[in-house]
């Protein structure tokens, strides 16, 4: 894994890879007959490319299925309006967790004008234009514009219009140059009588953050929200829904209109809050499947699970939705530049229209009466977005009628530093609540795990499948696919004094197998039975890293011969954590169905830890699991599932995990660095890694940290290994199964403390 690439000498250098195209043993040289029991190996070429390959097949697989999916998960009762209404409140519960969690003030605050920066409210042209503030969650506001009728006391009703995140409040009240007067969609709903509220988003503006890797504000926002279970599209949602519950109480009906990115929080605040009287999404309803492509802001942790945009159309059914098929946003972020690579394109529009008759076949229990409308904007649903026809429906939801648009506004445009500041004041806001989160994880967590019993290491074990069951289907993620048969193949590459070494790949799912180099000790007497070590490699890594006798890099030494040579058998399993862009997306196509790249990587390791149980010389109770940086991220994520595993050795990857994912003050954190499938939804308030570490017990855990190794700071780690010894230790009375060594070292295997680890607990001796 590359950590802290920032520092003086970054550990790069550790873990390269070799080209594309080369093979854990390159040359494919079969030396020997496969291992008993195994088909001869003769696949050709790179096994680990063929691996991601075919790990991208079956996700892409499972997200042409999740349409079809979701329906095993909704119940709609068309009986009657409250019965429908009732029939999806889990649904709107479901959503509301994976956006909303922060509670809104329980009495809606007031809206405040304030003072714009570089000039004061706008009177003209029949209008009264005021930038305004409102509290919304937390310490955090929402800021844009409202504008009104001058002088219009009684509005007919309200209108929440969302730019799309690259334009600004002024653009759509006629502020500001970029859109002609019939487009300026905040001034047309106010002249028809609205009383109309236009707040900023965070914008696309790239940047290199805290002095590392260049990525958009939302980005930004987006990664360490994402670790403490929120979403910047929650949070913009929220601010939405903070000027629903003031309006509302003030007795106005409330309609949404947005466009872009706006649409986006249009459509999920009008599927969420029932009191938004009627919506327009323009330039965004579409196909999620392929939300990967899209910026990293946008993924939503299990929302194709259930949830396109389809499903959050029925959800505000029957209330009016206009759907305007108009051109979006077009953006792309380059890869290359550390932050996640991302385009957004004009939705097509027969995919449009697809699915809106999809989200009317949702409904048609409803008969007539779904409130679903589809405009198009030109020949091809490319036009402008804001046509009179969407605008038309739209009020006429809200009891109103359109007005011709009035000539454009004349008037100095506000200054660029004016908003600039505010964009400003907005990501700080933002920005802070979630690292207060950061700061209240600890007793989030020690809450969640409260029901753990340590009164002896049986109950434990009892009380730990709870969390271990949460862990795997909310975290990690699981497939319920079947294991297939392993049909195990395998061809011997090495022939060394003291062991042999074998190429072995089996299947998992389909597309998906298992791969790996095996190293068989020579001289095990018929019948007896060894200890195995599954040694992994860290980021952007392969089996020869670690198993191969003519490899010496200098992050792992090794040691899987090492062991070999102290008697163990030894497996080195080739994750999924290579070439770059190719893994990550893996990672950007698996969120969206509540998935992860573990979720993949657990059942390749069940299968593993299944066949080598069967093998002759393999004790199956004496499997240990120990891995290096990205494998020492695995031993913190695989041994919890795989039952498999008597122990678990984390080598250069331990510490305070939360923090160093989400914080937006330390150098260590990745919220400034290229790995941007890093995060973990919601482990802020679940599992650290102490907590990880906790469903590994009542196993032996070891932690191999050295000095001077850039992951995170000794003190980081030892705060954090505190908690996981006291649960032994002090709890739990087994203190000799939990230890951790700290070597005068870099980012490396220092095989001292963890090879005498495993000789104790794997109970095979030292050799003297």
């Amino acid at each position: 894994m590359r950590h802290a690439r920032f520092l003086a000498a970054p550990l790069v250098a550790l873990v390269v890879a070799p080209a594309a195209g080369e093979s854990p043993v390159p040359d494919h040289r079969t030396i020997g007959p496969p291992l008993a029991g195994t088909r001869p190996l003769e696949t050709p070429g790179d096994l680990a490319s063929q691996l991601v390959d075919g790990a991208d097949r079956f996700l892409r697989r499972k997200l042409d299925e999740s349409v079809a999916g979701r329906a095993a998960r909704w119940h709609r009762d068309f009986s009657s309006a409250e019965a429908f209404a009732r029939s999806n409140a889990n649904q709107s519960r479901r959503l509301g967790h994976i956006l909303v969690r922060d509670a809104r003030a329980s009495a809606p605050g007031p809206i405040e004008a304030i003072q714009a920066e570089g000039r004061p409210s706008y009177r003209g042209d029949g209008l009264e234009i005021r930038a305004v503030r409102w509290p919304a969650f937390g310490d955090v506001t929402g800021e844009g514009l409202e504008v009104r009728r001058d002088g219009d006391a009684r509005p007919i009703a309200a209108a929440v219009v969302l730019p799309d995140a690259d334009q600004t409040p002024e653009q759509l009240a006629g502020l500001a140059p970029g859109l002609p007067p019939d487009r300026q969609v905040a001034r047309r709903l106010a002249e028809a009588g609205l009383r109309v509220f236009v707040p900023v988003l965070i914008d696309r503006t790239a940047a290199p953050r805290m002095g590392g890797a260049t990525m958009t504000g939302r980005e930004f926002l987006h990664r360490p929200a994402f670790v403490m279970g929120r979403t910047l599209i929650g949070y913009e949602a929220q601010k939405v829904m903070a000027l629903v519950d003031r309006l509302t109480a003030d007795g106005l009906r409330v309609g949404v209109f947005g466009y872009g990115e706006g649409g986006g929080i249009a459509l999920y605040a009008a599927a969420l809050d029932p009191r938004i009287a009627a919506a327009c999404v323009s330039g965004y309803f579409d196909d999620r499947n392929d939300v990967w492509r899209q910026p990293l802001d946008r993924n939503v942790f299990g929302l194709l699970d259930r949830f396109g945009d389809a499903e959050l159309a029925s959800m505000i059914a029957p209330r009016p939705l206009i759907v305007e098929a108009a051109g979006g946003p077009e953006f792309t972020f380059a890869p290359g530049q550390g932050g996640a690579p991302g385009r957004l394109e004009t939705p097509k529009l027969e995919t449009v229209r697809a699915e809106v008759d999809r989200a009317r076949k949702l409904v048609e229990g409803l008969g007539d009466k779904t409130g679903i409308e589809l405009v198009v904007s030109g020949d091809d649903g490319r036009g402008p977005f804001g046509t009179e026809p969407a605008l038309a429906a739209f009020l006429a939801a809200l009891g109103a009628k359109l007005a011709p648009a009035g000539p454009a506004i004349q008037a100095p445009p506000p200054p660029a530093e004016a908003i600039a500041a505010r964009q400003a004041r907005q990501v700080h806001e933002i920005d802070r609540h979630t690292q207060r989160l950061i700061l209240e994880g600890p007793d989030e967590r020690r809450e969640f795990m409260r029901d753990l019993d340590a009164s002896s290491p049986a109950a434990y074990e009892k009380s730990a499948r709870r969390y271990r069951e949460i862990f795997e289907t909310r975290i990690i993620g699981r497939f319920d696919d079947e294991l297939l048969p392993p049909d195990v193949r395998s061809r011997q590459v090495f022939d060394e004094p003291g062991f042999a070494g074998y190429e072995v790949v089996m299947d998992v799912f389909p597309d998906v197998f298992a791969t790996g180099v095996l190293l068989m000790p020579k001289g095990i007497a018929a019948g007896e039975r060894r200890p195995v070590v599954v040694c992994q490699h860290g980021l952007e890594g392969r089996p020869s890293d670690v198993a191969d006798p003519r490899v010496e890099n200098p992050a792992y030494h090794q040691f899987a011969v090492r062991l070999a040579e102290r008697g163990f058998i030894t497996f080195a399993p080739q994750n999924l954590y290579i070439f770059e862009d190719r893994f990550r997306t893996l990672q950007r196509k698996a969120n969206p169905l509540g998935k992860t790249l573990f979720s993949l990587i657990v059942p390749q390791h069940r299968q593993i830890a299944g066949w080598l149980k069967t093998l002759a010389q393999v004790d199956p109770d004496r499997i240990g699991f120990y891995g290096l940086s990205y494998g020492g991220k695995s031993a913190m994520r695989i041994p919890p599932l795989v039952d498999a595993y008597a122990l678990s050795i984390c080598s250069a990857d331990f510490n305070d995990w939360v923090w160093k994912n989400a914080s937006t003050n330390s150098p260590y954190s990745y919220v400034r660095t290229g790995e941007y499938e890093i995060f973990e939804y919601d482990l802020g308030n679940t599992f650290n890694y102490a907590e990880m570490a906790a469903l590994i017990a009542p196993r032996p855990f070891m932690v191999e940290r050295g000095h001077f190794d850039t992951v995170a700071p000794d003190e980081a780690v030892a705060y954090e290994f505190a908690k996981v010894f006291h649960l032994y230790d002090a709890r739990l009375k087994i203190g000799d199964r939990c230890k951790m060594e700290v070597f005068d070292g870099p980012h490396t295997i220092n095989g001292q403390g963890t090879f005498r680890f495993l000789h104790e607990h794997l109970r095979w001796p030292e050799p003297k």
